[in-house]
């Protein structure tokens, strides 16, 4: 094996090496705008979430100055709210039931006495 081949093949190996750096670079730069990206989603949750306690004390208050028991309705919603995930679990529990049974009930089956 001659010095020329041995230059090719440390040339290639370089050629590639160059061409892995330089995409570790992109994911380096990917990771580091998803990274800012997530921080200011972030922000902007925590921000919006401070907002919504504001208006939820806000409707409360008003709510109270009208004669209106906001914690009852409130209860009410969430009551309301927890029935319906409810209904959709046993929905979905029943469908997968079903499906289970006309697969099972679709196999054929071996008739033929031996």
């Amino acid at each position: 094996m001659g010095l020329g081949s041995t230059a090719k093949k440390i040339q290639g190996l370089s050629d590639r090496a160059e061409a892995m750096y330089k995409q570790v670079q992109k994911l380096q730069n990917r990771i580091t705008g998803l990274e800012e990206e997530m921080d200011e989603t972030h922000d902007t949750v925590t921000r919006m979430d401070h907002q919504l306690t504001e208006q939820r004390a806000l409707l409360l208050a008003i709510a109270e100055e009208q004669g209106i028991d906001g914690e009852e309705i409130l209860a009410e919603a969430a009551i309301d709210e927890a029935e319906l995930a409810a209904e959709e679990t046993d929905e979905s529990t029943a469908s997968d039931a079903s499906e289970s049974t006309a697969n099972t009930a679709s196999e054929p089956t071996d008739t033929t006495a031996e």
